[in-house]
């Protein structure tokens, strides 16, 4: 957990510090103050990285580097700076020693709940996608250097599917490419059954309703031989995939099916039904990075509070209680109704 954050020409920050409780921290203020910005720098702290821009739009305008600092309640302290110029770079320092890339091992896990989750049902596949991929990166150590491989080596297809040459050339990328995706493919099913396990209780719990809600991983080929049935393919669509300009097989097209008594949840799930199965999945989140990592995970809750109705905020409330959370919000009256006690406002000016 976060003891202490300092934040030097990041992003609306010149430089500022918060020392944040362990319990719930209610970030207050207009919008445009920096709500979300803070949530960012957490998350760059914990994770290396943002979830909304590149790194050298995290460096404020007209200052050559970004610096966070945090002290961790166990005592370590943790650095992260940011230079746009030349190309943009990142360094961390951990308790002293210097690293170029924040491994899982050195990483703190961290669940982001933000509006564009609440599409998580209605939306396309791609968010659906990212949100068990970055699941997998956290939870699963080596899947951030599988996913980051299988999008280089697909923008290398995609960039060869543009050039005019022989049809040959593309085979080692295949291979490649058809090998990365079996184990993406299994990691992702894996995972999938193991949501899938605790799920349905536990939106049952949440919705006070009989509801049976299922989750599935759609893929155009079993797990038992992905590999070589995308590799065929892949070469059966060569010509298809050169007149389109990009690669029609793969991970890269799959999708989760969410259903609600056997019903498509993308065509029938009401308001109602989409938020309570996404705060289902963020407190599965919380469940499964406490689990494999041997430690709490911090808690963002982006703006996301008042979307949810008193029923809800109330079951959000009592299973967030154990972990250090951050919630931002416009309204402080609206949050602090659920937090009697043991919770920490943070004031932002307009």
């Amino acid at each position: 957990m976060i003891a202490e954050l300092r934040l030097k020409h990041f992003r609306s920050y010149t430089n500022d510090s918060f020392e944040p409780t362990s319990a719930v921290n209610i970030i207050v203020g207009p919008n445009a103050s920096g709500k979300t910005n803070l949530l960012e720098a957490i998350l760059v702290i914990a994770r290396g990285k943002s979830y909304r821009v590149k790194d050298a739009e995290l460096v404020q305008f007209d200052a050559e580097w970004a610096r966070l600092d945090a002290r961790l309640t166990n005592g370590s302290e943790r650095t992260v700076k940011i230079e746009p110029e030349p190309a943009p770079s990142k360094s961390y320092v951990l308790d002293g020693k210097v690293y170029k890339r924040l491994s899982h091992a050195h990483s703190l896990p961290v669940v982001l709940f933000e509006p564009n989750h609440l599409s998580l049902l209605s939306g396309g596949p791609e968010g659906r996608r990212t949100y068990l991929d970055d699941l997998l990166e956290q939870s699963q150590p080596g899947y951030g250097t599988l996913r980051r491989t299988y999008r280089r080596i697909l923008a290398q297809r995609n960039a060869l599917l543009k050039q005019a040459g022989n049809q040959t050339d593309m085979f080692p990328w295949d291979v490649r490419l058809s090998h990365i995706a079996g184990s993406i493919v299994s990691a992702r099913k894996e995972q999938i059954i193991g949501l899938q396990a605790e799920l349905p209780a536990l939106y049952a719990d949440l919705a006070r309703a009989k509801t049976k809600v299922g989750i599935t991983y759609s893929s155009q080929w079993p797990s038992d031989g992905y590999e070589s049935n995308m590799l065929k393919a892949l070469s059966d669509n060569i010509l298809v995939d050169k007149q389109r300009g990009f690669t029609s097989s793969g991970p890269h097209r799959d999708d989760l099916t969410m259903s609600f008594d056997g019903h498509s949840a993308q065509e029938t799930a009401s308001r109602g039904e989409t938020r309570t199965t996404v705060l289902a999945l963020k407190i599965l989140e919380l469940r499964i990075l406490e689990s494999v990592r041997d430690m709490k995970p911090i808690l963002l809750l982006d703006d996301v509070f008042s979307e949810l109705d008193g029923a809800r905020r109330r079951a959000l409330t009592e299973h967030l209680k154990d972990y250090q959370t951050f919630i931002t919000t416009t309204d402080a009256d609206l949050v602090l109704e659920h937090f009697a006690e043991n919770c920490t406002i943070i004031p932002l000016g307009g």
